[in-house]
């Protein structure tokens, strides 16, 4: 079996080398989609082993996300794993979307934080729980926690779904168009882990678009 570690980086310079060691000690392939860093992300996540594309500028997560998606299904993989270069993913946890992946065969793996939440800012715990609340309505399957980046794909399903986002409602939009194809989505515990670093996501206009992205699903079949 073959999975490969998908990592959208953007001036991730500080913890990406360490986490992409981490990983290729573990066995995986890597890809870290840079998006126009001003740093020395790229070079660093090269340097440590990873394969490496680079947007000219910044165009957001969604964007990088689907630069990785159709690398990585021009290759021979059986699923793919997205993780965040911030640190705030637990390699240690890996593991667990493997075995899960191995003993049940699910379609996509995602990571659930909301078991043991301690540290998760107030506002980002509040808003989860009322997104993936919405989100398992619009799936019609229950999704602990749809607003982590940390999950495993299954290539097929990538072929088989069109995602259009190019900021953060990427993820939302993955699992609910894998739901409406029929696909199976499960959830693993992991660790929350948050530390001093700066969320990317704007806590106004990225919760408005998230919505505006929910409800306008709610009327797709």
């Amino acid at each position: 079996m073959k999975i490969c570690l998908l990592i959208p980086a953007y001036n991730e310079a500080q913890a990406l080398g360490s986490l992409v060691k981490d990983v290729r000690s573990r066995g995986f392939d890597v890809l870290v989609v840079d998006d126009g860093s001003k740093d020395s992300s790229a070079e660093i996540a090269r340097e440590a082993g990873a394969m490496v594309l680079v947007n000219a500028s910044n165009h957001g997560k969604g964007y990088s996300l689907q630069r990785g998606f159709d690398y990585i299904l021009g290759r021979d993989y059986e699923a793919l794993i997205t993780i965040d270069g911030d640190g705030q993913h637990a390699t240690d946890d890996l593991q667990k979307f493997v075995a899960l992946f191995e003993r049940d065969r699910p379609d996509i793996i995602c990571g659930n934080r909301m078991r043991n939440p301690k540290g998760m800012p107030g506002v980002r715990f509040v808003t989860n729980k009322i997104m993936s609340g919405l989100i398992s309505l619009v799936c019609r399957q229950k999704i602990y926690d749809t607003q982590c980046g940390y999950r495993l794909i299954r290539t097929e399903v990538l072929r088989n779904i069109q995602v259009s986002s190019t900021a953060f409602e990427i993820e939302s939009e993955v699992i609910i168009k894998a739901s409406k194809k029929g696909y199976r989505i499960v959830s693993v515990p992991i660790q929350t882990i948050y530390s001093n670093e700066r969320s990317k996501i704007n806590p106004f206009f990225d919760t408005v678009r998230f919505f505006v992205y929910i409800i306008r699903e709610m009327f797709v079949r």
